[in-house]
């Protein structure tokens, strides 16, 4: 396999293990004690902050967790 190819590959394996823990982290996030939910909202606001665009990410974030946390959609 050509270098830029296997590099290809190992990218879309990486985005795939990454997805699919994103997924499994926001299926549990109810489930998370306050203080991890914590540090992972704000890791995922850090990382996920690149541009003047994305300042409202934390409330856009936050609204997300809000609408699909089983403790929230219980109200």
């Amino acid at each position: 396999m050509p270098e830029s190819t296997e590099r290809m590959a190992v990218n879309d394996d990486s985005a795939r293990y990454f997805g699919v823990l994103g997924v499994a982290a926001a299926d549990l996030w109810s489930e998370l004690p306050q203080d991890l939910q914590q540090v992972i909202f704000e890791r995922a606001v850090a990382l996920g902050h690149k541009t003047e665009r994305d300042e409202s990410l934390r409330e856009q974030l936050a609204k997300f967790l809000h609408d699909h946390n089983a403790r929230t959609l219980a109200r």
